[in-house]
């Protein structure tokens, strides 16, 4: 039987899957529902299972039955957010304030579909599959954790390849994929500055040294900086999303405050946005008599699409189902993801699929929205081109 004829046989488990693991959505590296969830998931399959020593992840490895030969890593990510639910299903989370806003339990019941397939299929593979549920990704990172801990190395051998995907709530028709070769998502760092005055009365500011003018003026230098110092065809997004300072209107405090997510496309402009961003701060406090604490602090790196593994993906879409279903992506998206850990070790690619129920993605809300509303009726689809490209890959030694 084909991979879409196996995924259909295994519609029902997955999608029970996925809204079993919607009902309890856990945050950051210690999942044990979802854990146990994927345990159960997997059990009887003939897989080698490893679970983390740091973090509550799972790794699986089928033994192909043709012998040694490639291996493929498939992985998808099992942790949830700080969100309270608001979309009006019966699998509604049961977790207050937690919401699988981002899709992630689809992505897990899709590579528990994979195992089965590839488990059906295992006499006729002359290789070894890694299935890798890692917790972590919205946080503090568990595809470095997982990878110190031999996720890459778990068949025995190092993986020659890495495949990933990620559901989308809006943006695109239900069923569509996407990707891009080379850089797909941002890098994403983050820089937290502390303007450091002295306090005094409102009414007598030339008394103190106010850190709150100086701190905004830092807020419009670092917009002026991005716009002209780096090409505008190697994108750097800075934004400041939070700003804290002071307690009453007449009191003018002894610090303040931001902290700004900046998003890059390429090694060379991290590293100069770094530089040029700590300078500038440090350099408008000294000129206002004043000093900056600054802490920049390293994020995930760029998400970078393997070429060759790139094309491997989208002819394996157009094969399976149609070219109409799939679209390149003409840019890279300011998202991150920890998958881009993976891809700096070894060759592969992360893909896009919409999972949107709504019949205008346009108006539809958006993956950490409270109101993201996915339809695990692409659950299948998942499946079956994780394990597809596993076979493929596998036979392409």
């Amino acid at each position: 039987m084909s991979t879409r004829e196996l995924a259909e046989q295994f519609r029902d488990e997955i999608v029970t899957l996925r809204r079993a693991l919607h009902q309890v959505p856990e945050y950051d590296l210690e999942l044990p529902k979802s854990q146990r969830l994927i345990l159960d998931a997997l059990e009887g399959l003939p897989l080698e299972i490893t679970l983390g020593k740091e973090l509550s992840s799972v790794t699986a490895v089928l033994r192909g039955g043709r012998g040694p030969g490639p291996v493929v890593l498939l992985r998808g990510d099992m942790d949830a957010l700080p969100v309270t639910e608001r979309v009006d299903v019966p699998y509604v989370s049961q977790h207050p304030g937690m919401m699988h806003a981002c899709g992630h339990d689809l992505h897990v019941a899709g590579l528990v579909g994979a195992a089965k397939i590839l488990s059906s299929l295992q006499a006729e593979l002359a290789g070894d599959v890694v299935f890798m549920f890692q917790p972590g990704e919205e946080t503090s990172g568990g595809a470095p954790i997982m990878i110190r801990e031999g996720v890459l190395d778990a068949a025995g051998r190092r993986a020659d390849a890495a495949y990933g995907l990620h559901v989308g709530s809006a943006g695109q028709p239900l069923g569509m994929w996407s990707s891009r070769p080379g850089s797909f998502m941002a890098a994403a760092d983050q820089l937290h500055v502390r303007v450091v005055g002295a306090g005094t009365h409102g009414s007598i500011p030339y008394r103190g040294k106010d850190p709150i003018p100086v701190l905004c003026e830092m807020v419009g230098a670092l917009q002026t900086m991005v716009t002209r110092q780096f090409d505008v065809f190697d994108p750097v997004v800075l934004t400041v999303g939070r700003i804290a300072g002071g307690t009453k209107e007449n009191i003018i405090p002894d610090d303040a405050f931001f902290d700004a997510t900046v998003r890059t496309f390429s090694a060379e402009a991290r590293a100069k946005v770094q530089q040029a961003s700590v300078q500038l701060v440090e350099a408008l406090a000294t000129a206002h008599g004043l000093t900056a604490e600054v802490d920049y602090q390293i994020g995930y790196p760029v998400t970078v699409n393997d070429a060759t593994e790139y094309e491997f993906a989208r002819s394996t879409i157009v094969d399976l189902f149609g070219p109409d279903r799939f679209r390149e992506r003409p840019n890279p998206r300011c998202g991150a993801e920890d998958m881009s850990y993976l891809l700096q070790e070894v060759p592969g690619v992360y893909l896009n699929l919409s999972a949107c129920r709504n019949p205008h993605p346009d108006a539809a809300a958006d993956n950490h929205s409270p109101l993201a509303d996915f339809d695990d009726a692409i659950l299948p689809d998942a499946a079956a081109l994780l394990a597809e490209l596993a076979v493929r890959r596998i036979a392409r030694t």
